[in-house]
């Protein structure tokens, strides 16, 4: 009455189960049809069976799998949006209901035998962004869980390089091992600034940012996952694992399976675990409904057990 809208250019959108559902909703209204009339394009009906089905297998998916979402933010869970719909993505194409439990990182610090416990009951753990010294230790902790029980795992992004950090800790034995970012006196910098960071003075939109290439090692678990030895994936980070310490962590038996054209390590696995694996890049930013990220379709299908 107020708005100058004619009553039929006035569309439904109402509650849902699932998000994917509202371009259905809008559709079976005429919304496409209306559009494309008030912008005067010629409309051509959409094939949205892809789609359909893809809606048809979230909402029918009955095998659950119970996912750990390990983080320092774990109590804005929109902070981690990206990666909550990279496991549906994946869920979706392997037929599973994922069944996701925020942890929080600072939680396993505080109250750490609890805490650490339940992690021991989860399918799978995923330890997730986020740099800074708070929640670190946690995040840590939920790392050694994972490889000391042979839990599935995925750490991304700082979550490689606290992966990096447990291992040298705890396989390697170099105690005390940190990064630079969190402990600038720690006497094995295992992770240190990137070399091109080091004389950044002015910080705003000068991290390694954006899609990067990834030289994949054949015969790893994500050169299978990939099915290619080169990628890109987009990045955001100041932080690398130290070169220096490469052959060290190599010679342990960690496994250096992705790098980028001068050497950065990109990915990361351990070959006698069930699902084992971390990169520096954020590959949930290339998830889709209708192409989910093969690392997490990798990840899901081991918590899985499939």
């Amino acid at each position: 009455m107020y708005t100058n809208v004619k009553p039929e250019h006035v569309f439904s959108s109402y509650d849902v189960s699932l998000i994917y559902e509202v371009p259905l909703i809008l559709r079976a209204q005429g919304y496409d049809k209306v559009l494309a009339d008030k912008l005067s394009i010629e409309y051509r009906t959409p094939d949205l069976s892809k789609w359909e089905e893809f809606v048809d297998r979230v909402k029918k998916a009955n095998k659950p799998v119970r996912i750990a979402l390990v983080g320092k933010y774990a109590k804005l869970k929109d902070s981690y949006l990206s990666i909550k719909e990279a496991v549906i993505h994946a869920s979706a194409y392997l037929g599973l209901k994922p069944q996701m439990e925020w942890i929080d990182s600072v939680e396993l610090e505080t109250d750490e035998e609890e805490a650490l416990r339940k992690l021991t009951t989860f399918d799978g753990i995923v330890v997730l962004p986020g740099f800074g010294a708070r929640g670190a230790e946690g995040k840590i902790k939920a790392i050694k869980v994972a490889r000391e029980n042979n839990i599935p795992f995925l750490g991304i992004c700082f979550g490689l390089q606290l992966s990096v950090v447990e291992f040298a800790r705890n396989v390697v034995g170099l105690k005390d091992a940190h990064s630079t970012e969190i402990d600038p006196n720690t006497p094995h910098p295992v992770v240190d600034l990137l070399e091109d960071q080091k004389n950044v003075k002015e910080v705003g939109n000068t991290m390694r940012l954006g899609a990067q290439k990834i030289i994949l090692k054949e015969g790893t678990t994500v050169h299978k996952l990939y099915g290619t030895s080169v990628i890109y994936e987009r990045h955001r980070h100041r932080y690398e694992v130290n070169p220096k310490y490469v052959d060290l962590l190599q010679k342990h038996g960690m496994v250096i399976s992705g790098v980028s054209e001068k050497g950065l390590v990109e990915f990361i696995e351990l070959p006698n675990h069930r699902f084992f694996v971390a990169t520096q890049a954020h590959p949930e930013f290339k998830s889709r409904p209708l192409a989910p990220s093969p690392l997490f379709v990798g990840f899901l299908k081991a918590a899985a057990g499939l």
